[in-house]
């Protein structure tokens, strides 16, 4: 749920954290400005509504806030205010179908502001913060492998559209990149995913889950997840008994789970990692390795064409996994 930074107070309910405003204004210019303004009218709105008290400092990520809060019966848990776009309009959608199992429980939400109410988990103990790097992906396979057991329910994206709007969008992406290696690796990509195109899936993927995305349940204090997984499923106050990783802010889509490894693969970067990481997932969710290996290319792909179309450069990071796939069968 992101970190917390300076901020201005704005009127007498919350805080907004000076990073979030600065993306906002980045990234959606007046709409974005438009978000921030709005925001003490809608938390004090929420709060209301679904009879909250603040509970503690503001958290924050690129495109939300998030207030700890008391429901009336002093649960915790955590009111999160975002800006409302295609990505986030489904993400009510995607929680309501994993209720909970593998994934951030959905308390309420409000269809109009994208505005929802969460079950709190403890966001001081991030995936990120697990030292040994291969566990910490086996946890990213075990959850993936739970939350892509789940058929997407209607009225979230669908990877075949978002694949087909990418291929239309190379041949312009690739006259912006000079050099020739980059350029042959980025067609490599497109290549792959052409092959895999008419088949793209109908899995509920969380399309964003890397090592951020992944908290504790309060007070858990093992990592035996498996022998734990949907004890006391209903109570949201017992999260740490249903397992002690959860996933958090998904960009829901309807397809294939092998374009759900790349975050796993680039964030904590380890290049003699790559294939080890890839091979352990694939084995993990039960994947067949050359689609997944496709799949791969094309979240590469996808970053790629954005960097390109907002004029950043080739993240290497993300090359270099495409490099190190490109040859798996």
């Amino acid at each position: 749920m992101g970190g917390r930074s300076p901020a201005r107070r704005v009127g007498r309910v919350i805080e907004v954290p000076d990073a979030l405003a600065a993306s906002q204004r980045r990234y959606n210019g007046a709409a974005g400005r438009a978000f921030v303004a709005a925001l003490p009218r809608r938390a004090a709105r929420f709060l209301d509504r679904w009879e909250l008290r603040l509970d503690g400092p503001s958290m924050h990520g690129m495109t939300a806030l998030v207030l700890p809060v008391r429901r009336a019966d002093n649960t915790p848990a955590v009111l999160k205010l975002q800006f409302l776009d295609e990505e986030s309009a489904g993400e009510p959608l995607a929680l309501r179908a994993w209720a909970g199992g593998g994934a951030v429980r959905l308390l309420d939400h409000d269809r109009a502001t994208g505005t929802l109410l969460l079950e709190r988990l403890d966001h001081t103990r991030m995936l990120t913060h697990l030292p040994d790097t291969r566990e910490a992906a086996l946890v990213i396979a075990r959850l993936l492998a739970r939350l892509t057991a789940v058929a997407a329910p209607e009225g979230v994206r669908r990877l075949g559209d978002v694949a087909a709007d990418m291929l239309e969008r190379v041949p312009g992406a690739l006259r912006r990149i000079p050099d020739p290696s980059d350029r042959r690796l980025v067609e490599d990509c497109a290549a792959a995913v052409r092959e895999v195109v008419t088949e793209p899936g109908d899995r509920l993927l969380h399309w964003d889950l890397h090592y951020d995305n992944v908290l504790r349940g309060l007070h858990h204090d093992n990592v035996h997840d498996d022998a734990h997984d949907n004890a006391h499923d209903h109570d949201g106050d017992r999260v740490a008994a249903r397992a002690p990783w959860v996933a958090i802010d998904p960009k829901p889509l309807a397809g294939d789970p092998g374009f759900e490894l790349c975050p796993a693969l680039c964030n904590r970067f380890e290049p003699g990692e790559i294939r080890r990481r890839f091979d352990a997932m694939t084995d993990v969710m039960g994947l067949e390795r050359a689609r997944a290996r496709a799949w791969t290319l094309g979240r590469v792909l996808q970053n790629t064409l954005w960097e390109i179309e907002v004029g950043r450069p080739l993240e290497p990071v993300r090359l270099e996994v495409a490099r190190r796939l490109r040859e798996v069968s």
